[in-house]
């Protein structure tokens, strides 16, 4: 979760007002909202906590078949903790992020050494799992158990940021204020459900470039469109891609993802011959070459690489963990 920084606007809300929300909240997410795997009652704690790995900073199309995939292969804990990291990384694909296919696995294997197997079903035992902090934390206890707890996303606090501090946009980076409001709108009754609609009105309605006010259920209490919908006190900025040394990381990731045994080191830092290698490397190798990334920029991203623990060095090779 990001930092809570302490300066920024903060709002009460009357108790029945509060209610009005939860009410009309809950109502359009029982009718509208995605028919998502990890959503299904039949979905179970660790299918939940695979997907709050996977979601985070991924769009849920691309996560979906990923997480399919996944849950047919390792259904529990215990069938990821008896496979290797490297594999957990090669099934993580190209969703991104792969140090949280490490993460996870971390995760499952905590889970069956400290837990039997089983998710734990409280706050304090999910933040001691590796790579769990405190929104995933919150989100698996709330989704999985119902715990209330206040579950944060980016989406959510949009939502609260129209809703009822009048802003277009929430602060850049968490605040403690936003934190308050969230825990003051939170129901006694039905939190899951309220923290599901809310994170879901924000994804599907209360977008932040384009939001469709016309499909809102709560168009009428939102303090923004009453203040005139005023334009952001801010302009977000986009994560860079095309150059980075993220970029060049992950077309390395895909070679080694793609290869059956050990690939030398010479191969990533593109100073053997693409024709005198397996055809298994081609594509991935090709793509990786395309980059306009120089010997510095590549010796940088495979040395990050296996500083991570997201490649190892095996023999006179590279490959993923084992």
């Amino acid at each position: 979760m990001p930092r809570l920084d302490a300066a920024a606007p903060a709002s009460s809300i009357e108790s029945a007002e509060a209610d009005l929300l939860h009410r009309r909240i809950r109502d359009w997410f029982a009718a509208s909202a995605r028919d998502l795997p990890w959503r299904r009652p039949e979905c179970d704690a660790w299918g939940i906590l695979v997907s709050e790995f996977m979601l985070q900073q991924t769009p849920v199309v691309r996560v979906l078949p990923v997480w399919e995939q996944w849950m047919q292969r390792w259904p529990r804990p215990a069938d990821l903790a008896a496979d290797s990291a490297g594999e957990a990384v090669r099934a993580w694909g190209r969703l991104g992020y792969p140090r949280r296919a490490l993460r996870l696995h971390a995760a499952a294997t905590a889970i069956v050494e400290r837990h039997g197997g089983q998710v734990p079903d409280d706050l304090g035992s999910l933040l001691e799992l590796p790579g769990v902090g405190t929104y995933t934390a919150a989100a698996v206890a709330s989704f999985a158990f119902g715990l209330p707890e206040t579950v944060v996303d980016t989406n959510v606090r949009r939502v609260h940021a129209r809703l009822v501090t009048g802003a277009a946009l929430p602060a850049p980076a968490l605040t403690a204020a936003e934190m308050r409001l969230a825990q003051e709108l939170m129901p006694a009754i039905g939190s899951k459900e309220w923290n599901a609609g809310a994170m879901e009105l924000g994804a599907l309605v209360c977008t932040a470039r384009a939001p469709r006010c016309d499909a809102c259920p709560v168009l009428d209490r939102c303090a923004w469109v009453a203040a005139g919908r005023p334009e952001p006190h801010y302009v977000p900025k986009g994560q860079a891609w095309a150059g980075t040394d993220r970029q060049v990381r992950g077309a390395m990731m895909a070679v080694l993802r793609e290869a059956e045994s050990s690939v030398p080191r010479e191969v990533l830092l593109g100073s053997i011959d693409l024709a005198a290698l397996p055809a298994a490397y081609h594509k991935p190798l090709r793509a990786l070459r395309a980059l306009p990334a120089g010997d510095e920029q590549l010796g940088r991203a495979l040395d990050g690489l296996l500083a991570d623990g997201l490649a190892v060095t095996a023999g006179s090779g590279i490959s993923l963990p084992g």
